[in-house]
């Protein structure tokens, strides 16, 4: 018998209820190309292969990869690949079998100790985004880390990671799941959300310029924002923005929608490029 591991984040799904919100969620058809990552039991992936023409399925533990083996060797439609999610490059390992490749969805309930990682994996960054993005993603997270994801301007949830991750994609919030949901059942209860990454915004005159300037805005959430920016700009443009797009001189960073902030970017881009 294989036991969860602690340095894998190992929490396995056994709620039925839960696994139907997650397959209902993934809007599935017969022609999907599915990316699972971390099936562990592979409770997840019994569900999948009968509802997509594919899945990938990528598990780092070894013990886990040769049960899963053994459990679904007569499964044509699903390739098992022993492998880090966040190592492995998966047009190279993938690209070759045209039953697998494109993958076109991600169904996933993904170590915790890894959300943010996997999330740059899956979309890229404000920097650099990812150039083949997925028409969903459905991910079992920490509940935290989902609302924060989904939070809008002016919740104290939202932060740094509800900006970046909003610019990259459409985030919504599922549902709850409980602890108990699990085995072994976590400290934290858990959350469903879904991301559909979108076209991205071309008005953005310098993505880098962007991420950097979200990150400083969040760097102190008691500062006002004016404050946290003085290091790139001096505070006078800043107010100017701020006046010009009738926005409190005290204003903070989470009060800022993206659209907001890309403006805020352009701007100030324009300026120190003069």
């Amino acid at each position: 018998m294989i036991y969860p591991r602690k340095r894998f984040g190992q929490h396995w799904l056994k709620d039925n209820t839960v696994l139907e919100r997650i397959i209902k969620s993934a809007h599935l058809t017969k022609i999907d190309k599915v990316l699972e990552i971390g099936p562990g039991t592979g409770i997840l992936t019994s569900r999948l292969l009968p509802e997509v023409s594919s899945v990938t399925a990528i598990e780092v533990d070894r013990d886990l990869y040769e049960q899963l083996v053994k459990k679904f060797h007569y499964c044509k439609n699903l390739l098992l690949l022993q492998e880090d999610i966040l190592k492995i490059d998966l047009f190279t390992e993938i690209s070759n079998y045209n039953l697998f490749w494109p993958m076109n969805k991600v169904v996933a309930n993904i170590p915790y100790n890894i959300t943010n990682p996997i999330l740059e994996k899956l979309l890229g960054s404000v920097s650099e985004p990812y150039n083949l993005p997925y028409e969903i993603i459905v991910l079992l997270v920490q509940k935290e880390v989902a609302k924060r994801i989904t939070a809008l301007p002016g919740n104290k949830m939202y932060g740094a990671l509800s900006a970046k991750i909003q610019y990259l994609a459409h985030c919504n919030y599922i549902c709850d799941v409980p602890s108990k949901a699990f085995y072994p059942a976590p400290k934290v209860d858990s959350a469903i959300i879904t991301l559909r990454p979108h076209i991205l915004d071309s008005s953005v005159l310098n993505r880098p310029h962007l991420e950097k300037l979200i990150n400083l805005g969040f760097s102190s959430r008691r500062k006002m924002l004016h404050n946290n920016l003085k290091s790139i700009m001096d505070i006078k443009y800043i107010t100017e923005f701020l006046e010009k797009n009738n926005l409190d001189l005290k204003v903070r960073a989470e009060n800022l929608s993206i659209n907001q902030w890309i403006e805020l970017s352009n701007y100030l881009y324009l300026l120190k490029s003069k």
